[in-house]
């Protein structure tokens, strides 16, 4: 069976709020997600192919991914 952590990984990125400053719009543009925020925290999700392109592009905009 599968773990259900696994799968929150793969659909799901978790940051600092504050990483999102000036890429939000960008990002919700170009990318099919959802951003939740929840006390300083943002929580973008996604289909696991969608996230992947998402996490190459907040990398390639200096955001540090954890």
């Amino acid at each position: 069976m599968v773990d259900p952590s696994s799968l929150r990984d793969s659909t799901q990125i978790v940051l600092p709020l504050d990483a999102l400053d000036g890429l939000r719009c960008e990002l919700e543009a170009e990318f099919t997600v959802t951003v939740h925020e929840e006390g300083g925290v943002a929580r973008i999700i996604g289909s696991p192919v969608v996230i992947k392109d998402v996490n190459d592009f907040l990398v390639r905009n200096g955001v540090s991914l954890p």
